[in-house]
């Protein structure tokens, strides 16, 4: 399903509100809008604590923003991953699968995060970097480009 503009939605409200209460035509409208609007960055759901999703960053599925954690830019947090403490994830980036970034870490540039990847403390992943698993603690220095599976271990 293509995601609606602005003016389009505020148009499927003007022509839902033109419509009489309880009609079948206006329950369709403002369901599909009810869809389309809780696809992304839901708070209480998708967003706790004093945790900020900004800009036209995404966060769905059953991920989890928290802490004072902020994703912005265009980055997409989905699946069960999971973003937290003071971790920022900036730019064009993804977080993926199981994936947690946690701590004061970084994802951001084109960086990809994904499967059971922990990225904690002072973990620095940017770039065009991709990252399938292990634990990233930042011991291992800024990682910005290659695929790995965890530290020294290329995919």
């Amino acid at each position: 399903m293509n995601k609606l503009s602005s003016h389009d939605r505020s148009a499927m409200i003007r022509l839902a509100s033109s419509l009489p209460v309880g009609s079948a035509e206006r329950k369709v409208i403002l369901a599909g809008l009810r869809t389309s609007a809780a696809e992304f960055n839901i708070p209480g759901q998708h967003i706790l604590d004093k945790a900020q999703v900004l800009d036209s960053a995404k966060v769905s599925g059953k991920a989890v923003v928290s802490g004072n954690a902020q994703v912005f830019g265009r980055a997409y947090v989905y699946d069960s991953a999971k973003v937290s403490g003071d971790a920022q994830v900036s730019g064009n980036t993804r977080v993926s699968g199981e994936a947690m970034v946690s701590g004061s870490a970084e994802v951001y540039d084109s960086a990809m995060v994904s499967g059971n990847a922990q990225v904690f403390g002072n973990a620095s992943i940017g770039g065009t970097a991709v990252i399938f698993g292990g634990n990233w603690d930042g011991s291992e220095g800024p990682i910005t480009s290659g695929k790995w599976k965890s530290p020294g271990v290329p995919a």
